[in-house]
């Protein structure tokens, strides 16, 4: 039920009967309520017509079931706006831009504190290298020339070499190597000649090298310190390198009585000699030797029998140890052994049984033969005892007595004893054999 003054509202409505006051509040709220329904109208048919327009442009954001927005789909769902992407789909984190924007080339500004006028011509960029300080020379040259010692390979050397920025301090790179070389072994001496003298005329020039000559001659009597014999060594890379055409030929002749070192003027005067000797007598070539593997097998076997030989007149151990580590061939110390066994088996008498298995025990004590070396070289002894035994008809016998002397003082194994070849013998009527004879 309504209320009394509600149906009288309503029957003054119906009847027309209006107070003034009323009908214009009446009319305004008509008009107000016109407004609202014509904006709202004219801005959904906007909307509709410009979404239905970018649904068939783009297929894939169409859903025709209207089951909800498409994934990916980036129009606004608030309300607000058109409805159309953000930025027209070229903002965001990551984007460039609208598909199929071009970009213009910018003027460089010229208030901008970064900008330089030589740069905008033509631009060339280069790897620049920082050049080495002496600190840094030194750490990076010894790993390079530490492992050329190991591979000799004089152009990976040069290669090297050209990646680093050596500046001023080019020439220190061969008075790192000399003085490197002269703590080393003979080899090592030999494949630094030879690094010197591929060096000049592509990453060195004979001036560099007679500079870092000039340094290493200053600094002799630190280097005696660590190496005694330093002097001659020194003298004999410097006539090496002359000979090598490394150094120039003058070298020499601008110490000619200015030099107040001692050290300094033994070394020249090593050089010197060494110089004016004939090319018959010395070959500046084979001033250090040649070292290790480089040897010829042939010269090899030779040192090795004239080392066994010396040392079976003068007993002395030490000195057939230095003789063989000077010999820098660990890979070919089972021929040491084989020549000894075969010196056992050509002797005659007891002494030099005994004194090559107290060689054999000596060298194996301090590792410098090793298990395999030592197994190789009687194994090959006992391959080729039957052609010994033609020249040697008791080699048999000597060999069994040699190893099992051997294998007392901790020499060889059980297992290369008991390997040892034995001649078979006939045994005849008289050792019980009831009249047969036995094959």
């Amino acid at each position: 039920m309504e209320s009394p003054q509600v149906l009288a509202a309503l029957e003054a409505e119906v009847n027309g009967n209006w107070t003034p006051q009323e009908k214009a509040l009446h009319e305004a709220r008509l008009k107000a309520k016109a407004k609202r329904r014509v904006r709202k109208s004219s801005s959904r048919s906007e909307s509709l017509s410009e979404s239905l327009s970018g649904e068939l442009a783009d297929g894939d954001s169409y859903s025709p079931k209207g089951k909800g927005p498409v994934p990916n789909d980036r129009k606004s769902r608030t309300g607000k706006g058109r409805g159309l992407p953000k930025k027209g789909g070229a903002g965001g984190k990551g984007v460039w831009g609208a598909a199929g924007m071009v970009y213009e080339v910018e003027e460089p500004d010229v208030k901008d504190p970064n900008y330089d006028e030589v740069a905008q011509g033509d631009t060339v960029y280069a790897t620049v290298v920082p050049e080495l300080d002496e600190r840094e020379l030194e750490k990076t040259v010894n790993p390079i020339v530490q492992e050329y010692f190991e591979h000799g390979d004089t152009k990976e050397v040069q290669m090297l070499l050209k990646e680093l920025n050596l500046g001023h301090h080019k020439y220190e790179f061969s008075s790192l190597a000399v003085s490197l070389s002269l703590e080393g072994k003979a080899s090592h001496r030999e494949l630094t000649s030879r690094l010197l003298r591929d060096l000049v005329g592509k990453v060195l020039s004979e001036s560099d090298m007679a500079r870092a000559f000039d340094k290493i001659l200053k600094e002799l009597p630190d280097l005696m310190l660590d190496t005694p014999e330093a002097p001659q060594m020194l003298g004999q890379f410097i006539a090496r390198a002359i000979a090598d055409h490394a150094l120039p030929m003058a070298f020499l002749d601008r110490y000619k009585g200015k030099v107040d070192c001692d050290h300094a003027r033994a070394a020249l005067d090593r050089a010197a000699v060494l110089l004016s000797m004939k090319r018959e007598m010395v070959r500046l070539d084979n001033v250090w030797g040649v070292g290790g593997g480089l040897r010829p097998v042939k010269h090899l076997v030779k040192e090795m029998n004239f080392l066994l030989k010396e040392y079976l007149v003068s007993g002395e151990v030490k000195e057939a140890e230095r003789c063989l580590r000077d010999l820098e061939v660990p890979h070919f110390h089972h021929e040491l052994v084989y020549e000894a066994v075969v010196m056992v088996l050509e002797s005659k008498g007891d002494t030099a049984v005994k004194m090559m298995c107290k060689l054999l025990q000596a060298f194996w004590k301090i590792g410098l033969i090793t298990v395999d070396q030592m197994n190789r070289g009687f194994q090959r002894v006992y391959d080729e005892l039957p052609e010994i035994n033609l020249d040697v008809p008791h080699a048999h016998s000597i060999m069994e007595s040699f190893t099992d002397l051997c294998y007392q003082e901790s020499v060889i194994t059980k297992q290369l004893r008991d390997s040892c070849p034995s001649r078979g013998r006939k045994r005849f009527v008289s050792e019980g054999d009831g009249g047969l004879i036995k094959n």
